[in-house]
């Protein structure tokens, strides 16, 4: 099995009911887990909700202040107004603009909104990168 991989991406929230009404609002679909956490399935993977405390707890950090660290969490779209249309909903789902989708250095077109918690997500374009019919991405191979 490949390691190069993610399986889960697990994410501490503060309110775990106004997280979970976030991310349904983006038209996510939650899958049923245990009590007190909330699983998202995406593309080959899957996103939690776990309250700040308990992740902290979870992982031997008992009392520790989590934060949301230096950390992006990225979707790719097929076209710049599929950005603009991300971009909306979630601030139409209660996220915080960050940067609103603009043409950036590298080519592509992007922007990027924090979900209620401060997690940064980034929506983008790059036409560098196509995507498969379902949404997955492949890295170009140098040839």
């Amino acid at each position: 099995m490949p390691r190069q991989r993610i399986s889960l991406v697990t994410l501490g929230v503060d309110d775990l009911t106004r997280a979970r009404a976030f991310y349904a609002a983006l038209g996510w679909t939650e899958a049923e887990v245990a009590d007190g956490m909330a699983c998202f399935q995406l593309l080959g993977q899957a996103l939690m909700l776990f309250g700040r405390a308990d992740l902290a707890k979870d992982q031997g950090r008992a009392g520790a202040d989590l934060g949301t660290g230096a950390l992006t969490l990225a979707q790719n779209f097929v076209t710049r107004e599929d950005v603009d249309t991300a971009f909306a909903e979630a601030l139409a789902a209660g996220a915080t603009s960050l940067k609103p989708p603009e043409a950036v250095f590298w080519g592509g077109y992007s922007g990027y909104y924090a979900d209620p918690d401060g997690h940064v997500w980034e929506v983008a374009h790059n036409p560098f990168w196509p995507l498969a019919e379902d949404g997955s991405l492949t890295l170009p191979q140098p040839e």
